[in-house]
């Protein structure tokens, strides 16, 4: 049985953040968060209304195998205060909005886990936004076609999740295009042994794959992307700014792979974030890929005890019937 976090678990960090006179008055647990806790803390005598606090701990992580996980590997779920703070630095430094940090501790002299506090961001999320007030929601996707241009311009000459990077590491494989190419394969592999419907077409799909990517032209330096980047990833602040979250897995890496993730995500609002020069090679590969993993994904995660399981079935349900359309 999973027990997650309460106030008096939080009240120490909250203090160490906010003062001695700060008390919690309610705490939520945000609904969504596979790989860490998400909490909202709602405060009396600090100042501010309520603080969000991230909390990575074995039990905030509902990925089975999770702790095998290889952190060269830019595809393995990112989770941990390490990746965040580097996240945070390297978004600082191009310019990128995400949410102001108040404390971050990996002692485990004060709580059982590697906490955060960040400023809880008054908005909500774009996809609320785009709901309740359309028209102050295109200023903010503005505001994140212009961040995705300031992230696209920070190059590299490395692909790699940028804590490993910053750390003189080496992500794995040989490029971006064979790591995508070989994890499509392993996802339809999966998906294959899971769906019957996968299964049935499982030799026109990699025949498929293998079409596509002898297409794609070798590359020598990447862009900065945020890998999952819907709009219930991007916050709005009171000026309107686009704040980036769960931003563990920010990596160097082909641009086209988080357009691929924008324009499933965004739909009819993508034409805001398009941006020239994609290469359509990349594109045709990235988004099968794309498909298979988001539906090999969900239902790897549907084997633990994940709370959601309707919408996360219905996720993998979206992306095959998607992922067949594909088939020529």
């Amino acid at each position: 049985m999973r027990r997650f976090a309460e106030a008096e678990d939080l009240s120490d960090v909250v203090r160490q953040a906010l003062g001695a006179g700060c008390r919690i008055v309610g705490v939520d647990r945000l609904r969504g968060g596979s790989k860490k806790g998400v909490y909202r803390v709602r405060l009396d005598g600090s100042g501010t209304e309520s603080v969000i606090v991230y909390r990575w701990s074995d039990g905030e992580n509902f990925w089975p195998g999770a702790a095998e996980d290889d952190a060269t590997d830019p595809f393995a779920p990112a989770s941990g205060l390490v990746p965040f703070l580097a996240a945070r630095r390297r978004l600082d430094e191009v310019g990128a909005r995400v949410p102001h940090l108040l404390l971050a501790d990996d002692t485990r002299q004060r709580y059982a886990a590697d906490v955060a506090l960040v400023e809880d961001v008054s908005g909500g999320t774009l996809e609320a936004l785009f709901e309740t007030d359309p028209g102050r929601a295109e200023g903010v996707l503005d505001d994140l076609a212009r961040t995705l241009d300031l992230m696209q311009r920070h190059r590299a000459p490395h692909y790699g999740r940028v804590d490993v990077l910053e750390l003189g590491g080496v992500a794995l494989g040989s490029s971006c295009e064979q790591l995508v190419f070989d994890r499509a394969l392993r996802n339809l592999g999966e998906a294959a042994g899971r769906d019957p419907r996968i299964g049935a077409v499982h030799g026109r799909l990699d025949d498929r794959l293998r079409e596509l990517a002898a297409l794609v032209a070798p590359r020598a330096e990447y862009g900065l992307i945020h890998g999952e980047l819907g709009p219930d990833h991007v916050l709005v602040s009171a000026e309107g700014r686009a704040v980036l979250i769960d931003i563990e897995g920010l990596m160097h890496f082909d641009a086209e792979w988080e357009h691929v993730f924008l324009r499933l995500r965004f739909h009819e609002r993508y034409a805001a974030l398009a941006r020239p020069g994609l290469d359509p090679r990349r594109l045709d590969l990235y988004l099968l890929a794309m498909r298979l993993s988001l539906v090999a994904g969900p239902l790897r995660l549907l084997d633990g005890d994940f709370p959601d399981r309707e919408f996360m079935q219905g996720i993998a349900e979206h992306n095959l019937r998607e992922a067949l359309a594909l088939l020529p």
